[in-house]
């Protein structure tokens, strides 16, 4: 089933929209606090879209994560009993915060570094880091460098390749995204 092949080619094609930036700003922003879909999905088409402007869209995605990071860590600190609790507890998930909890404890400022820089989902630790009461400035710093150097990577890697790239990553859409799949699950236990 060519399931990412087809929404590749939309991305593609959205990519091309001349509201494309500010909405791969508001996924970058709204990703960082609640929403499931990595921003890489936006942002790779965008950069082979466009190569030369694919630093600029690193620099938006980079910029609005961390704001979205920045609103996580805020809705953690300011309203955690009256707004993440309940939520924590409807979805089942005291145990994926517990152990993040567990983990700034064992890694503190490194777990903000590894969770911008890698598929584990940034939000959780976003909003534990305020509910803990992590020191803000580190947050922020391990945040602008472990999300920008995901994306900045992620757009110099589309640039570099070029159409080359853009051949071989349509061939292997499917492949890539059903991998993506099975991390993302495989994270989704792992947290649990």
């Amino acid at each position: 089933m060519k399931v990412f092949t087809i929404l590749y080619d939309k991305a593609l094609i959205w990519s091309q929209h001349k509201r494309a930036p500010a909405i791969l700003s508001g996924v970058s922003f709204a990703e960082s606090v609640i929403f499931p879909i990595p921003v890489d999905v936006m942002l790779a088409p965008m950069a082979i879209a466009q190569p030369s402007r694919a630093m600029y869209f690193a620099l938006l995605t980079t910029i609005f994560s961390v704001l979205g990071g920045m609103a996580g860590y805020l809705l953690g600190y300011l309203a955690f009993e009256p707004l993440v609790l309940p939520a924590l507890e409807y979805f089942g998930r005291m145990d994926t915060f517990e152990l993040a909890q567990s983990w700034f404890m064992d890694w503190g400022f490194w777990v903000i570094f590894l969770a911008g820089f890698s598929p584990i989902p940034y939000k959780v630790f976003t909003v534990t880091a305020g509910v803990m009461s992590i020191a803000f400035l580190p947050f922020v710093l391990a945040s602008i460098i472990g999300r920008g150097m995901r994306f900045f990577l992620v757009a110099w890697l589309m640039r570099w390749g070029g159409p080359i790239m853009e051949k071989h990553l349509r061939k292997h859409m499917d492949t890539i995204g059903w991998a993506v799949v099975i991390l993302a699950i495989a994270a989704y236990f792992l947290l649990r």
